[in-house]
C-alpha cells in the first residue's frame, strides 16, 4: 500500500507514559516506515555531556549533534538516571533544540516514509505531516503502568512517586518556554487511558490506513 504514495511523514506527540513510543514502533514496524524517538536525542547529548564533563558547552553540543547514529541512539548507556535528570533539564535550553532540531529535519529530508514521536513533533518538527497524533493517558493509569515496569528492577519504589514524577514531568513539559507539549490544530487524539495494548494497536493502524487511503484516492 505504501508505495502507491510518494510519501508518508507522521508525527506523534504526547506526555511521558501515554503510549506514543509503543504506538510509533506498531505503526513503524506495520507501515515499514522509518522511526524516530526524539528523546533518544536529548538522551543522548545527555549521556556524551556527562561522559566528557563540558558543562553544556555550545560548540561541543554543535559538533556531537552532527554525527549521532542510529547504532549510538539504541544504547542502553542513554537509559541510566542522571541520563535521564539530565536530558530533562538540556530539553529546555533552546540551542540544544535547534541543533536536534536540525537533526530531525535532515532525517526527514532523507526519508520518505517516516513516523517521528516526541512532544513538539507536530508543532515544531513536522508541522506538515500527513497525520498527527497525540497521545494522552490519566495520571493514574501512567503510574502504574510505570510502576510495573520499574518494579523489575526496583522492588522498593512506591507508586506513589512514580505518579509524582510523571506530574511534575507533565506539567514540565506543558509549562516549558521552549517547543511545550501542544495539541494542534488537525491532530487525532488517542486516549489510551482505557485501551489494552492491542486495542491501541489496532486503532492506529486504522487511522494510518485512512490516511493512506485518503492520500491514494486524493494523489496527495
Amino acid at each position: 500500500m505504501k508505495k502507491k504514495i510518494k510519501k508518508l511523514h507522521i508525527a506523534v506527540d504526547g506526555s511521558s507514559a501515554s503510549g506514543k513510543t509503543t504506538a510509533s514502533k506498531i505503526i513503524s514496524k506495520k507501515f515499514k516506515l522509518k522511526l524516530l524517538s526524539s528523546g533518544k536525542l536529548y538522551r543522548y547529548i545527555a549521556y556524551k555531556i556527562i561522559k566528557n564533563k563540558s558543562r553544556h558547552d555550545k560548540n561541543f553540543v554543535r559538533k556531537i549533534s552532527k554525527f549521532i547514529s542510529e547504532k549510538d541512539l539504541n544504547s542502553k548507556k542513554l537509559y541510566n538516571q542522571s541520563v535521564t535528570n539530565l536530558s530533562s533539564i538540556i530539553a529546555k535550553k533552546k540551542y540544544i533544540r535547534n541543533y536536534l532540531k536540525k537533526y530531525q529535519i535532515d532525517f526527514i529530508k532523507k526519508n520518505k516514509f517516516v513516523i517521528i514521536e516526541g512532544r513538539d513533533i507536530a508543532s515544531k518538527i513536522l508541522p506538515d505531516a500527513d497525520l498527527k497524533l497525540f497521545f494522552k493517558c490519566s495520571v493514574q493509569k501512567k503510574a502504574l503502568r510505570r510502576f510495573k515496569e520499574f518494579k523489575k528492577n526496583n522492588s522498593s519504589i512506591k507508586i506513589k512517586e512514580v505518579e509524582k514524577a510523571l506530574k511534575l514531568r507533565d506539567f514540565s513539559d506543558k509549562n516549558r518556554k521552549e517547543s511545550p507539549l501542544l495539541f494542534v490544530k488537525g491532530a487525532v487524539l488517542v486516549d489510551t487511558t482505557n485501551l489494552t495494548l492491542k486495542q491501541m494497536g489496532d486503532k492506529v493502524v486504522k487511522l494510518v490506513r485512512i490516511k493512506i487511503k485518503q492520500k491514494i484516492d486524493g494523489n496527495i
